[in-house]
């Protein structure tokens, strides 16, 4: 059995050892061999138009901002994209457009026709510019149908999907029509050379807004998953990945999770999907299905580029700590954020972007930083390996599907704690460092003829190591 062992050492403030009796050590056991969740990846979103922030930054501008959020050796190295399917009639404020602007009549009718723009909200562009960075996870997620499929003859504004059990409306059954809808929306992205992996029919369902939204139950959920499953299938799509339900907290979706066991379709959705808003993720979704945690952001703090600023929302720090608690407590195999760029003007210009971009220039928070330091070394097949011990540091380890092994440690103590992993077999290491200073900057990490690697991490920051 292969076990990795790091030891840490709180370094004390002053050097006066002698005063303050022995520094306390932290030894930290990682064992290889005791596995957990495989990783799909890191990402944002880019819905609601907010594509265009990027796309209109003259250049070299756009191209260093698309390397912030995909480059994965000077950026953030982000490898799953959500994009939204547009529902709205128009593109007026910044909603997202429908290909299915105007009713065929009936459910049974087929549609008199569809209008794809070739920009969808410019997300389509995003994914295009993504696919050249080696992004091969693209989620599209419909915030509604389009209106006339629903109970109250809009996309906003919540409503239900006709057809569904206790949405019946005079127009009749819309549930095949939608279901083929969003095989379309998959279509159409494939001829622009962008394969969509996983499809969402819903987004926040518990949740009625002014802006595309539907209101679907745990059992309505289930109901239309029986109808969308063997419509992927009959189009040769039964590859993409159906996910339920991106209810707004993680304790909400676990009543979702629940409702579609209980209904007998866990074995046909790919992934369980949840949001941490209401709810932070403090246990794991009950299901045997993967699990991503697929929106998250600060919506109350003001713009923030701190790393950390006494536990603010919207540190970077605070950040790091919940990506850390998903891929632990929540067991997620992926981890993604709101929208990676959005302007001053909007929602008064608070944190739920990575990126403030504003007319030709831009600004980047730590929090992309956060996720740089586990997107860029924990890869896409990554395997979670088990990491115990140690008071103030908090570790996760994973076996990349290169053979090398990724330990990311958290300082949650004020001061400097020294580090040694030891028994990795490892030939070489290398080391990234995020704190107030520093963006996932190259630190000083050594190995010794016996394989032992040493290092140090700051207080309050995350050190990456990379073991070759």
């Amino acid at each position: 059995m292969l076990i990795a062992t790091i030891a840490a050492a709180v370094l004390p403030f002053c050097a006066i050892a002698s005063a303050i009796g022995p520094r306390q050590a932290n030894r930290i056991t990682v064992n290889v061999n005791r596995k957990y969740q495989t990783i799909d990846g890191f990402g944002f979103s880019e819905a609601f138009q907010r594509a265009y922030n990027i796309y209109n930054l003259p250049e070299p501008k756009r191209t260093q901002v698309l390397d912030l959020l995909f480059n994965a050796t000077t950026g953030a190295g982000f490898t799953i994209l959500r994009n939204g399917i547009g529902s709205s009639p128009s593109s007026q404020n910044d909603w997202m457009n429908t290909i299915l602007p105007v009713s065929p009549g009936k459910p049974t009718d087929p549609p008199k026709y569809y209008v794809w723009d070739g920009r969808d909200s410019g997300q389509l562009w995003v994914s295009q510019q993504a696919v050249k960075y080696g992004v091969k996870t693209f989620y599209g997620n419909a915030w509604s149908a389009p209106g006339f499929m629903k109970t109250n003859g809009r996309d906003s504004n919540g409503g239900g999907l006709c057809g569904l059990p206790g949405a019946t409306c005079s127009s009749g059954d819309w549930r095949q029509a939608y279901a083929n809808y969003l095989v379309k929306y998959i279509q159409l992205y494939a001829q622009e050379g962008v394969d969509v992996t996983h499809l969402g029919f819903v987004n926040e369902p518990d949740f009625s807004t002014s802006y595309a939204s539907m209101q679907v139950n745990g059992d309505q959920a289930a109901d239309f998953i029986k109808i969308l499953h063997p419509t992927l299938v009959k189009n040769n799509l039964s590859h993409v990945a159906i996910s339920c339900c991106e209810a707004t907290g993680w304790n909400a979706q676990s009543q979702y999770t629940q409702q579609l066991k209980s209904a007998g379709v866990e074995s046909i959705v790919g992934v369980i999907t949840g949001h941490t808003y209401t709810s932070g993720i403090s246990f794991a979704q009950p299901t045997t299905r993967k699990v991503w945690e697929t929106e998250c952001s600060d919506l109350s703090g003001g713009w923030s580029t701190a790393w950390y600023s006494w536990g603010g929302s919207g540190d970077g720090y605070t950040w790091a700590n919940n990506i850390y608690t998903g891929l632990t407590t929540g067991n997620v195999s992926a981890y993604l954020w709101w929208v990676g760029t959005q302007d001053r003007a909007t929602n008064n210009n608070n944190n739920e972007k990575l990126i403030l971009v504003e007319r030709d220039s831009y600004q980047v928070s730590k929090r992309l930083w956060a996720f740089a330091q586990y997107s860029r070394t924990v890869r896409p097949g990554a395997v979670r390996a088990d990491a115990s011990g140690g008071n103030i540091l908090r570790t996760t380890a994973f076996l990349n599907t290169d053979g090398t092994l990724a330990v990311n440690v958290i300082n949650a103590g004020a001061s400097a704690a020294s580090v040694s992993i030891a028994g990795t077999n490892g030939a070489s290491v290398q080391a990234w460092v995020t704190d107030n200073t520093r963006d996932m900057d190259l630190t000083t990490a050594s190995i010794a003829g016996d394989g032992t690697i040493t290092g140090s991490v700051p207080g309050r920051a995350i050190v990456s190591f990379v073991i070759s």
